[in-house]
């Protein structure tokens, strides 16, 4: 290999980078983030009743939300704050907002399935939480993200000591849903609407250069 091949191969790999989404691939994440949207919507708009049935001990308020002063007690207990969502930018990417919706709807369905085996009412929004989580598998199937790491919440059912502690969860575990719902909404809009940028182009363009030159070097 000479120098002049050489350095174009190097820049030829530098501009595909990763592989840029296929045209169905972007249609099903738009589709599906739409589909997802709605029902993040319905979910947030769940929340305040399920709080009222199920949070009933005094000083526990979705409205102002009372996180600041339970803090010690959400460590005992050990839940986990959702992930972090961030605009989609360069350096926050479409595969990493679609990974940590997905990690932190996967925590928050993981919380009710735990505190569902101690208060009633919590049943139809961890149902709504598990078709949340279907589509934004989909999603990750459309952005080829081979996957994100699961977190087990067993734990809590050993913590949950009596009726106070059942409470703080359900309370702190409602009030991180209706935080990260407002997140998800914004990054799904974001989603729904989402446009490759051109180094996305570059990358398409770079991959059939790149495999056009690998052919005609073994020709």
């Amino acid at each position: 290999m000479d120098s002049r091949t050489g350095l174009l191969l190097l820049f030829l790999l530098r501009v595909v980078g990763s592989a840029p989404l296929e045209s169905d691939d972007l249609s099903v994440l738009r589709e599906t983030a739409q589909r997802a949207q709605t029902l993040v919507e319905k979910i947030l708009s769940d929340v305040p009743q399920v709080h009222r049935s199920v949070v009933t001990a005094e000083g526990l308020s979705l409205d102002p939300p009372s996180l600041s002063s339970l803090q010690t007690m959400v460590a005992s207990l050990g839940i986990p704050p959702p992930p972090v969502l961030k605009p989609l930018s360069e350096h926050f990417s479409l595969e990493e907002s679609v990974s940590r919706m997905l990690s932190g709807v996967h925590v928050l369905e993981q919380l009710l399935l735990v505190l569902s085996e101690q208060v009633f009412g919590l049943t139809e929004l961890q149902a709504d939480l598990r078709d949340l989580l279907t589509h934004l598998t989909k999603m990750t199937t459309a952005t080829q993200i081979k996957g994100f790491e699961q977190t087990s919440m067993s734990h809590l059912s050993s913590r949950l000591h009596g009726d106070y502690e059942v409470q703080v969860a359900a309370h702190v575990t409602l009030t991180q849903l209706r935080f990260f719902c407002r997140d998800l909404i914004r990054s799904l809009r974001a989603v729904a609407t989402y446009k490759p940028s051109s180094s996305d182009e570059n990358a398409c363009v770079g991959g059939a250069m790149l495999g056009c030159w690998i052919s005609q070097r073994g020709a």
